[in-house]
């Protein structure tokens, strides 16, 4: 008997945090999946890491023993400058001096990167008064971005859709999720056709050292906002039309930017997805909920009303009936 109370308390237990169970679950699940992405990223890459150190300490300790008048410490303190440099966008190579990091195109690219939060990285501001327009152009920038998008998003999803989706239900009959989904798909392979393959494959032909597969990873890095900055395209030495190619890239990454967003929202709008963010969402408080609780609110307010009244009527009862003190009869100002 008390194991069958105990169970059905534990269900109903389970029955009313329900939402709460299934976001502890979510978040669990969350914590687990970045550890399992960064077990497999350690166990993939930290050979690679140990490889490339040794080779740097062979070709650091074969150029000191090649050039003996040079000392290790003024070796280290000009390799030093240089990386700082290098993370700045500037090369010391003579075959790289000829691309400059801030003419109109090139601080174009930039501006683009920064307002969509890209932000490869090969190139930063040097300055001062660089580096604190950046954040106010940022600060502004980056919040009338996102209205930008929203606003162009909402009116593509009417066009590419909304109306498409209404058409094929009202027109043939078919079940509107059926459509959504069918829908869905096909927008995806046709963003991922038009955006992520056919771009790879121009990147792989116009890019000197890339193959499909980088020129794949860099459309997927850059049109999801990630920017790791390790590939950035037109920076190769002597790279024609350069000016004109970064710009096409700049117009590319905004373009592939709604797409997504569009793709997203797409998705988003589907039926099975709703129910599924709804199990980790608080529940809305219902219409009945809240009118029950307004009239429990003005019940308990009129209840403390009516004790602080009948209070108040005791306290005059009680001042009236006290018997006066001073009889009519001995008033001086009476006789």
């Amino acid at each position: 008997m008390l194991q069958s109370l105990a169970s059905n308390s534990c269900v109903r237990l389970i029955q009313s945090h329900k939402s709460t169970w299934y976001f502890a679950s979510l978040v669990l699940g969350y914590i687990l999946y970045l550890i399992f992405g960064a077990v497999v990223f350690s166990s993939v890459e930290l050979p690679y890491e140990d490889q490339l150190r040794q080779e740097l300490r062979a070709i650091k300790k074969q150029f000191l023993q090649e050039n003996e008048c040079l000392s290790e410490e003024r070796l280290e303190r000009f390799l030093k400058k240089a990386l700082e440099a290098s993370n700045y966008g500037v090369s010391i190579l003579n075959n790289a001096s000829a691309n400059w990091n801030w003419d109109f195109t090139s601080a174009l690219f930039f501006a683009s990167t920064v307002l969509s939060t890209t932000g490869y990285g090969h190139t930063a501001p040097l300055s001062d008064g660089g580096k604190a327009f950046c954040i106010i152009y940022s600060v502004i920038g980056i919040p009338f971005t996102l209205l930008f998008l929203t606003a162009v998003v909402q009116r593509i999803m009417v066009y590419s859709t909304r109306r498409p989706v209404m058409y094929f239900h009202q027109q043939w009959g078919i079940a509107k999720p059926l459509v959504a989904i069918v829908h869905a798909s096909l927008l995806a392979m046709v963003a991922v056709s038009c955006f992520f393959l056919i771009p790879a494959a121009i990147f792989s032909a116009l890019e000197d050292n890339w193959n499909f597969l980088e020129s794949f990873y860099f459309c997927f890095i850059s049109l999801s906002t990630i920017g790791l900055g390790d590939y950035v395209p037109g920076e190769s030495v002597n790279q024609r039309f350069r000016e004109l190619y970064k710009v096409a890239i700049t117009v590319y990454l905004i373009l592939g930017l709604i797409v997504m967003l569009v793709v997203l929202e797409t998705f988003c709008e589907l039926q099975q997805l709703k129910q599924l963010r709804k199990m980790f969402y608080l529940k809305k408080e219902k219409p009945q909920d809240r009118l029950a609780i307004l009239e429990h609110d003005h019940l308990s307010f009129t209840t403390v009303s009516k004790r602080a009244t009948g209070q108040h009527e005791d306290k005059i009862q009680s001042f009236i009936g006290v018997p006066s003190l001073v009889s009519p009869n001995d008033d001086p100002m009476i006789q």
